[in-house]
């Protein structure tokens, strides 16, 4: 049958026309723009130079403040509180009296030996007169020499109960004294544990109340044996630089993440590790004039442990994370391909990265479009922060074409 039966002649020629349009069409262009068989075009990543510089090195350690003073106070005679003399969590001085125990029988045990102290003292005056009677006589013989050895042997004795009769004195007076309980140190003190008619026994288990000197205050923070020793070979190898100075400066993270206001000291690293956890506790001094700071609180010190020569610094947005944790960076090689580098971030320093391994200086590293980068692939880099000077492949075709 005759193909102009079925499809009228008109017909018949716009089907024609729209075949051949289609077919331009799809030798000229495949989807998304690109060239038809040609590869896809290389994505566009920002890119900047790493540079080795000289940064200081600050470890972050958990820690906990503690008193730089701390007395319990225990009574050392036994009797009834007679009365408290202090104003519970207010300040307190040294020498000052916290507590009254009931003092009269301590009071009655004092006069008891003083008379006991005068009645020997007596006897002992007495005795020394005739002793040296005896020793002028025995001269002349007027007495025997017996009866003036029994004369100093008396005189001997009665010097011994007047020794006795002090100490026995000295002693009831401490005793006396101590029934004034006082603060051995300056500080803040803490709630009573006793009220005004309890009984309180000499050297009780119990203290009475606890007094804590917070101005300067502790604060004991822990680091790893292993840390220790690697930042010792660090600095035997050269590649660690100790700041000078005999103090090591310590500042403090807050609970709330702010920056406490002073700045602190270390006082001292212990001498031993914890056999359980491996680790050294160190010990920093701290100002604390306005009382910011309470024992028990939990702080992270910052210690300067020295300065990396040949550290580099890496802006936050260009390190990532694998899943096993590890501090990834895409580096762009000479061929402008994606490299996945493996590196050692230790610390942050503002808004970069410390690494200390892994990257050379010259490297490029993607710090822009990242999403877009994959290991392997080809990109096209450019400095961060620098616009494009050329227009993507075919706009100035698309813009005549207009």
């Amino acid at each position: 049958m005759p193909i102009s039966r079925i499809f009228p002649p008109k017909s018949l020629g716009l089907m024609l026309v729209s075949a051949i349009v289609l077919a331009a069409c799809g030798k000229g262009s495949q989807p998304g723009g690109q060239p038809a068989g040609g590869p896809p075009a290389a994505p566009a990543v920002s890119v900047v130079a790493v540079q080795t510089e000289s940064v200081p090195l600050v470890a972050e350690l958990p820690g906990r403040t503690a008193p730089y003073l701390i007395a319990e106070l225990r009574p050392q005679v036994t009797g009834i509180v007679k009365q408290r003399q202090f104003v519970e969590g207010g300040e307190v001085k040294a020498g000052q009296s916290l507590y009254q125990i009931d003092p009269a029988t301590y009071q009655a045990a004092f006069d008891s030996a003083k008379a006991s102290l005068a009645r020997a003292e007596a006897n002992a005056y007495s005795a020394r007169l005739k002793a040296q009677r005896y020793a002028d006589l025995v001269k002349i013989e007027a007495v025997s020499k017996q009866q003036n050895d029994d004369a100093v042997a008396a005189l001997k004795q009665a010097e011994a109960d007047v020794a006795a009769a002090r100490a026995a004195t000295d002693k009831a007076r401490i005793d006396l004294d101590f029934t004034r309980v006082v603060s051995p140190i300056s500080g803040r003190i803490g709630r009573s544990t006793v009220t005004p008619g309890a009984l309180v026994t000499a050297n009780q288990a119990t203290a009475l109340a606890t007094v804590q000197q917070l101005d300067p205050i502790y604060v004991d923070v822990t680091q790893s044996s292993a840390d220790m020793l690697r930042l010792k070979r660090q600095v035997e190898a050269g590649k660690l630089q100790r700041n000078g100075g005999a103090s090591v400066p310590v500042r403090l993270v807050m609970e709330d993440g702010s920056i406490y206001g002073a700045e602190g000291k270390l006082a001292f690293s212990e001498v031993s590790v914890d056999q359980g956890t491996g680790s050294v506790t160190l010990r920093a001094v701290f100002p604390n004039t306005k009382g910011e700071l309470l024992p028990g609180m939990y702080v992270r010190a910052r210690l300067a442990q020295g300065v990396k020569s040949d550290a580099i610094l890496v802006p936050h947005a260009a390190l990532s994370r694998d899943p096993r944790g590890n501090a990834l960076v895409m580096v762009v090689n000479a061929e402008n391909k994606v490299e996945a580098r493996p590196v050692k971030a230790e610390q942050s320093l503002g808004d970069k990265w410390v690494v200390t391994e892994g990257l050379a200086a010259g490297e490029r590293i993607i710090v822009e479009g990242l999403q877009r980068a994959r290991p392997g692939a080809q990109v096209q880099a450019q400095e961060a922060g620098a616009t494009s000077a050329a227009a993507p492949a075919g706009a100035p075709a698309a813009a005549a074409a207009k």
